[in-house]
């Protein structure tokens, strides 16, 4: 909503008129506030904002800092009004509830506060930025598009909350019905993973406690802290909403929820109940196939990775493998490759554990190993479908393997992934596995390692200047600013990152190195051959997006052990 404070920023000779219809266009493009749209078109500083605003109306400044907002924001429970509306609750006072604001012609503030908590409103003046961020850390980004009727579960509701009873735990009914406050609980608990971008929710008891956290860029955060004595009643909902047996506490169980963000969005969660020493933990991985972003110049391949990878795309036949740990980001990197070749004149199949993605146009296969239908069995039915592309999830064993090579050599593309620390152990790997190395060698077409590290924040990172032992150590010429990550974060961002970037080592096979394989060549002759004919290993191409400002040093430490 448009406010009356451009006018009166005019008025007060602090933009001019052109001026005052640029943020008025920024806003009805773009949406959010006059504040941000001041400051985005940088019309004015932050510090400067809030200082002539407090001129203006004669309210005071304040410091967010000062004040433990984060409790009393959970007590009350009205984040939907607080995000609405950017205002933030700082402290309360017998009847007297003080509400920090960047924008003072927001006239609904205070009578929204006022009648949602009983209380009278004092409102002060916030930085913009530090307002946003302060929200932002609450209750992470908006959701476009979702408004979330049900009022946050505050901290009394909860302390009321008992355990599940004997007879609740057979009246699966009667649970299902339950809306309040359990179910707000976990509904609000499964809207703050997505608004913070995470890939997982771990909901985890202990002997005396329990706890809730979320994996944002690969890093696990602790976010909630419910009382102990709520374990069995948040799995049970949790175990309901995922259509799992209640009553069987000793198993582990698998299922899926699908949380409906608003009429075109719904986030698909996959559900992971594991009996542990002191009652149920719970992971529910977040698949969002209209998050995945499947361009790759957004990956971070530099433009040979990416030439390597466009022309192995383009083979008629061949292998290509994406090789890595768990969570390093291979399916996006497989799926990307997929977006590309999906077109009407081929015939493309994929086999998954689980369907992660959904893309139109792909026949996409669920294998279910617990009824003899895996890897191998979808691949050999593919083959039977006339296929023209085929993905295989994994290479898990030689039958596997046997049956993508051999696809591979008789006028199919394969795409698959393996779990090795290299490309060139890849390619040792699938030997071990019982592939003769000639088959390896006439069958494979490129090999991507990769890893996933987290990108610093454009607005936050801050440089620093590494000592000539380590640019020694890393290669690094001298005189290179190099970026660490803010120890405080911004609105922008999680603790000075936001997002992750691939870190990628592409080795194609050209015919000296397709003939070294045949020949039984070891990991680090590969390895030798490859870098010889233009390969960045995995370092090199780590220590090349640090100094590109990219990532910090203890990212890549963490994530390459450097």
């Amino acid at each position: 909503m448009i406010t009356t404070l451009p006018s009166i920023l005019r008025q007060a000779n602090l933009i001019d008129t052109t001026q005052e219809v640029r943020v008025i266009e920024h806003i009805d493009a773009s949406g959010g506030t006059v504040p941000e749209a001041l400051i985005s078109l940088g019309l004015m500083d932050n510090r400067e904002l809030t200082s002539e605003l407090s001129k203006i109306f004669g309210l005071p400044e304040t410091n967010l800092s000062q004040f433990d907002y984060a409790e009393l924001c959970n007590r009350l429970g009205l984040r939907e009004l607080i995000t609405r509306l950017h205002a933030l609750p700082l402290e309360q006072n017998g009847q007297l509830l003080t509400v920090a604001i960047a924008d003072p012609t927001d006239m609904e503030v205070e009578d929204e506060f006022r009648f949602a908590t009983g209380l009278q409103v004092d409102l002060v003046l916030a930085d913009f930025k530090a307002l946003q961020s302060a929200i932002r850390r609450l209750y992470g980004k908006a959701i476009s598009g979702t408004q979330n009727s049900k009022k946050d579960i505050n901290e009394q509701e909860l302390a009321n909350l008992v355990d599940i009873s004997a007879d609740e735990v057979n009246t699966v009914e009667d649970l299902s019905k339950d809306e309040a406050p359990v179910s707000r609980y976990i509904n609000q608990i499964l809207l703050d993973a997505v608004r913070k971008g995470a890939s997982d929710i771990h909901f985890e008891p202990y002997e005396e406690s329990y706890r809730v956290r979320l994996r944002c860029d690969g890093i696990l955060i602790e976010t909630q802290q419910p009382a102990h004595h709520l374990s069995r009643r948040l799995s049970a909902r949790i175990k309901i909403l995922s259509k799992l047996d209640i009553a069987e506490r000793r198993l582990p169980q698998d299922g899926r929820i699908k949380l409906k963000l608003n009429e075109t969005t719904a986030i698909d969660m996959r559900v992971s109940t594991l009996p542990t020493l002191w009652g149920e933990k719970i992971v529910l991985r977040l698949l969002d196939s209209s998050e995945a972003n499947l361009n790759i110049d957004s990956l971070g391949y530099n433009e040979q990775q990416k030439a390597l990878y466009l022309k192995a795309l383009k083979k008629p036949q061949g292998m290509i493998l994406m090789t890595g740990p768990t969570g390093s980001g291979k399916t996006v990197s497989l799926y990307t490759g997929l977006k590309i070749l999906n077109t009407q004149e081929v015939n493309i199949a994929t086999a998954e554990d689980p369907v992660e993605i959904n893309l139109p146009g792909i026949n996409q296969v669920q294998v279910q190993p617990q009824i003899g239908f895996g890897f191998a069995q979808a691949l050999r039915a593919f083959l039977r479908q006339d296929p023209d592309i085929v993905m295989v999830g994994e290479i898990r064993d030689f039958e596997t393997a046997e049956i993508a090579v051999k696809a591979a050599q008789t006028g199919h593309l394969v795409l698959s992934t393996l779990h090795t620390n290299s490309a060139a152990e890849s390619v040792v790997r699938l030997s071990n596995m019982g592939i003769e190395p000639y088959n390896v060698a006439s069958s494979l077409s490129l090999i991507i390692a990769q890893r996933l590290a987290r990108r610093l924040c454009n607005h936050c990172k801050e440089p620093y200047q590494p000592t000539a032992e380590l640019l020694e150590h890393m290669d690094i010429p001298a005189g290179v600013t190099l970026y660490q990550a803010s120890s405080d974060g911004c609105a922008d961002c999680n603790q000075g990152y936001s997002g992750r970037v691939g870190i990628y080592e592409v080795m194609g096979f050209s015919r000296a190195l397709a003939q070294a394989v045949a020949e039984g060549a070891s990991i680090i002759e590969i390895e030798q051959l490859a870098k010889q004919e233009g390969m960045k290993t995995l370092k090199e191409s780590g220590i090349e997006k640090m100094i590109q400002g990219i990532t910090s040093l203890s990212e890549l430490q963490r994530v390459l052990f450097l």
